[in-house]
């Protein structure tokens, strides 16, 4: 195809099919949108139409879009020097690492600075077994981890399945209820929860588990909530049996739950916490692993076996130092607390309006609708890891989000809600009456 003989939307777009490979999707019949700016809560194509943005991104873009205060940190950066070795320090990688340290709770003071999520969760799984001598790392089934090899293995999300059919060895997964799909009560979820993780335990052998991996707050798994108490109880059985929690912050973390961090809302510290997306808002790729004072005390004499080429590079670490003044400077996670109640009051209105809604489920701004086909049996509109019939529903629900003027991530029965952590209440108002325009579609399918 000639592509002076298309618009110039289109011949962008086709430029980029021709050219380039997308992300967990068919690479024929996609139809992705055109971003030419962006700006706070909003995306804007190559003709001008206007997006709300109500998954920050893929939930990383908390500061919204466009902030010149990155920019500006980001120009002064590669004016004096754009990429040292990890080897070399700079001014900037101190005071990132000291930041950082003041923000995390109890003595998690150590940062090994990663090139995005899956490489912080990744060098966190190694860190916990040099650290231990043990081997195996357990993890939850309906959770995701980042698409690198050992950390697809390590999350249970069904994105794993393809890769190999036998994954990278030594991850054993456990499955936590939630309260929608749960018939009891709420303390017997969590005894539940609990006792299963112990038998676990008991069965691989505590002697030969590094670490028990769990995300903050539940995220594209459907924002599956823990039991009340659960990640409590997970703390206790890891200090009974020497093992590590390694939390992973990555889409959690940054004020996004309304906290610094998810777990902050569970009342634990963690031994290490990976992060990245919010860490610098998205503006550039970065992560970074926080450890404790007693698990660096052992590298002290004994070479630490990780690295990245690009750890600590210097115009990320800027990056993130000013994405952090301006959560602060801001008030971006008190505005997260505030416009999270307001997210929920709307939302209950609208459960009440639309059969096809059957649960709503938040924490901040981290939050997702349950689509389903009847609210008595709860039979999802489209089953987890759905095939592209099942998803015929919901695709159009999904179309008619886009139509309307939104972006965010629909996934199975799921429809995200996690603008920007800047977000206003008119703003919000905005987007849940086009999620609610849209979810009329799925209304028709339900009984």
């Amino acid at each position: 195809m000639k592509t002076e003989t298309l618009s110039p939307t289109a011949s962008i777009v086709q430029e980029n099919l021709d050219h380039t490979l997308f992300s967990w999707s068919k690479q024929r019949g996609i139809a992705p949108l055109a971003v030419k700016r962006a700006k706070g809560v909003y995306l804007y194509d190559y003709d001008d139409k206007r997006y709300i943005d109500f998954s920050s991104g893929l939930m990383n873009v908390n500061i919204g879009h466009g902030h010149p205060r990155v920019t500006e940190a980001v120009v002064r950066q590669m004016e004096e020097v754009s990429y040292v070795t990890p080897s070399c320090v700079t001014k900037v990688r101190g005071e990132l690492g000291a930041r950082l340290a003041e923000i995390c709770p109890g003595d998690l003071n150590r940062a090994f600075f990663t090139v995005c999520g899956a490489t912080a969760i990744e060098n966190g799984i190694k860190l916990a077994r040099l650290y231990t001598g043990r081997h195996k790392i357990i993890s939850r089934y309906q959770s995701f981890h980042g698409a690198t090899y050992g950390v697809i293995s390590a999350g249970g999300d069904p994105r794993r399945i393809p890769v190999d059919a036998q994954q990278a060895p030594n991850f054993v997964h456990i499955d936590i209820p939630y309260r929608y799909r749960w018939n009891h009560s709420e303390e017997s979820m969590l005894t539940d929860s609990l006792t299963q993780l112990e038998r676990t335990i008991a069965f691989e052998g505590p002697q030969n588990i590094a670490a028990i991996l769990l995300e903050g707050e539940s995220g594209t798994s459907g924002c599956l909530q823990y039991p009340k108490g659960y990640l409590a109880g997970v703390r206790k059985l890891c200090d009974q049996h020497g093992i590590l929690l390694l939390i992973d912050e990555v889409m959690s973390g940054f004020g996004r739950t309304g906290q610094w961090f998810g777990f902050q809302n569970h009342g634990v510290v963690p031994d290490l916490v990976a992060m990245a997306k919010g860490l610098t808002a998205g503006y550039l790729p970065f992560g970074c692993l926080m450890v404790t004072e007693k698990i660096a005390a052992k590298f002290n004499d004994v070479p630490l076996a990780l690295g990245l080429t690009y750890s600590a590079h210097p115009v990320c670490c800027a990056a993130a130092l000013e994405v952090l003044k301006i959560y602060e400077d801001e008030n971006l996670i008190e505005n997260t607390r505030r416009m999270g109640s307001y997210m929920d009051q709307q939302a209950a209105r609208m459960m009440e309006q639309h059969p096809s809604l059957g649960d709503y489920r938040n924490t901040g701004l981290l939050g997702c609708f349950e689509l389903v086909k009847n609210r008595k049996t709860k039979e999802p509109m489209a089953p987890f890891n759905a095939k592209p019939e099942e998803m015929a529903v919901m695709n159009k629900v999904a179309a008619r989000i886009k139509d309307l003027g939104m972006y965010t991530f629909v996934r199975w029965n799921y429809i995200f809600v996690a603008p920007p952590l800047c977000v206003t209440r008119e703003q919000i108002d905005e987007g849940l009456d086009i999620i609610s325009q849209a979810v009329s579609i799925a209304d028709e399918s339900a009984s």
